[in-house]
């Protein structure tokens, strides 16, 4: 076993079962990312553009329209927007393990439309669907992890949802490839059936998985909590590690509760209202990076290029995110959440900053095209070791038992809006012709520039909570006001008792401050 997966000498119990459940649940980011891989092939693919083509030609050739072709790939987008933001209704209702088995269940739905399609509008509702499904699972896969692993290796395992993310584009780069040249309906449908294989295997897998602790902590099912936490730590549920941290998770949840009611409203009022902000453009950022204009439409842009196998190219960068991925694992807890997004966006920026100088002073050029191929798998490395996976990491653990669905609904559903938008407007954005902007390589100026903007945002908003438990999370954010100081802050609370907690905090405040609201009014 890697030596950061190695469980600390203070850590009492095994992880492997943590570990395990974690990695499974993450095998839904397959879903998302093998969509954003085969969509991307199947629209360039000369049968599908001829067989979905509503009588629009090209260079003579039947083919489908820039709008239709944003409305194909950006759909999925909506449906996984409206899914995301009602993921709490269900996972909060009846917990998270069988909100896995429904948000798969939602997919597979879609799937079986897409499957049927042989035109724009039953292919544009499969679409929908699958991405409601897909936007279910997006909040409650983190959600899940972060309810369920340890602290101190918390990082990697919600980071894994980005490398299954990976895993699924670069499978439908195999797949695409090998029914690309087909002349028959099977060059689409066998690319999107393969997904039923995928959310099969989340439904069954889910039956055996414990619910988290901190969900039936929720419910007040404290025996049952207790149950299911022995079962992760391979412990006795007896055993003083589970029952200190059980009390931990229980005065923490009684604590917030105190403070004021679980609703949506909560989520917008101090002391969440700060994370939920920040939870929101960290996730819009990630879009804004540019990564999915390479995934949505690089086979495309790279035929538009002039380059020979653009399919070929595609796979080469799906094998780029997989690579980049694996050590953004390991550095989300050697360096911490906050260097390794700034670090990433920085690098991020360079690339895109070369790649449009080059696009530009050298277009149409062999050794150019090969420069800016090499520049952009630079670049998906230094998203997928640091952005990729973190900002599912920060939105995953920054927020309070009481309305961490809720919130964690809202802040995906800003990364799939902003998804949506990007989906839609990049190929006006790109493309030559009329009412198209016609940037080609010009906008990976707007995405260098972007990049620029997420290294800011982070140095000022994202807090540092590496090593530390979803309930001293908590205790960061009431204590520590500015972010840049987030990096040193020492726990001193004990979330045991509720009572305990309150009086520490009014102690470290200094003077009388009425009990309800000294904690409120820190913020």
């Amino acid at each position: 076993m890697p030596s950061f997966l190695k469980r600390p000498a203070d850590a009492a119990g095994s992880t492997v079962v943590a570990l395990m459940t974690g990695l499974f649940v993450a095998f839904g980011g397959v879903l998302f990312g093998y969509d954003i891989g085969i969509i991307s092939g199947i629209i360039a693919m000369p049968y599908f553009q001829t067989h979905f083509s509503t009588g629009y030609r090209e260079n003579g050739q039947l083919t489908i329209t820039a709008g239709q072709q944003s409305l194909i790939v950006s759909i999925l987008s909506v449906g996984t927007f409206v899914g995301a933001l009602l993921s709490s209704v269900i996972a909060d209702h009846i917990g998270r393990r069988k909100a896995l088995m429904v948000d798969s269940c939602v997919f597979i739905f879609g799937n079986i439309l897409q499957t049927a399609s042989t035109s724009i509008p039953l292919l544009l509702a499969g679409r929908f669907f699958a991405g409601f499904g897909v936007g279910l699972l997006s909040a409650t896969i983190p959600l899940y992890q972060a309810e369920t692993a340890p602290k101190w290796i918390r990082g990697s395992i919600i980071g894994c949802y980005q490398l299954c993310i990976t895993i699924g584009m670069f499978t439908a780069g195999i797949v695409n490839n090998a029914t690309k040249s087909r002349n028959d309906t099977g060059s689409y449908r066998i690319p999107i059936a393969v997904q039923f294989l995928f959310a099969l295997i989340i439904i069954f897998g889910s039956i055996l998985l414990p619910e988290t602790p901190r969900q039936l902590v929720r419910q007040g099912k404290y025996e049952q909590a207790a149950k299911s936490l022995s079962r992760l730590r391979r412990l006795d549920a007896d055993h003083p590690a589970i029952v200190e941290e059980l009390a931990e998770i229980r005065g923490n949840h009684e604590y917030e509760l105190a403070l004021g009611p679980a609703t949506y409203l909560t989520c917008f009022r101090k002391p969440i209202r700060k994370r939920l902000i920040a939870g929101i453009c960290l996730q819009a950022l990630q879009q804004l990076t540019g990564i999915n204009f390479i995934f949505y439409y690089g086979t495309t842009f790279f035929q538009r290029s002039g380059i020979s196998d653009p399919f070929l190219i595609t796979v080469v960068c799906d094998v780029c995110n997989i690579v980049g991925t694996i050590p953004g694992l390991y550095l989300v807890e050697k360096w911490g959440r906050r260097p390794l997004l700034i670090m990433g966006a920085i690098g991020m920026a360079v690339c895109e900053f070369i790649c449009g100088a080059i696009g530009v002073t050298l277009p149409n050029s062999t050794t150019a095209n090969s420069t800016v191929i090499a520049f952009v798998c630079i670049y998906i490395v230094f998203f997928e070791l640091s952005w990729g996976p973190c900002a599912w990491v920060v939105t995953g653990e920054i927020f309070p038992l009481k309305s961490r669905a809720k919130a964690l609904g809202m802040t995906s559903s800003s990364n799939w809006l902003l998804n949506w938008a990007l989906a839609y407007a990049t190929p006006f954005m790109v493309n030559s012709g009329k009412g198209n902007a016609n940037l080609g390589s010009k906008v990976f100026f707007i995405w260098g520039s972007l990049c620029v903007l997420c290294a800011v945002f982070v140095h000022f908003f994202i807090y540092e909570t590496k090593g530390l438990s979803l309930e001293q999370v908590d205790e960061l954010y009431e204590k520590v006001p500015r972010a840049w100081k987030s990096a040193g802050f020492v726990p001193t609370v004990s979330f045991a008792e509720v009572q305990q907690r309150r009086s520490s905090f009014e102690e470290d405040k200094g003077g009388v401050v009425e009990q309800e609201n000294s904690v409120v009014e820190s913020e």
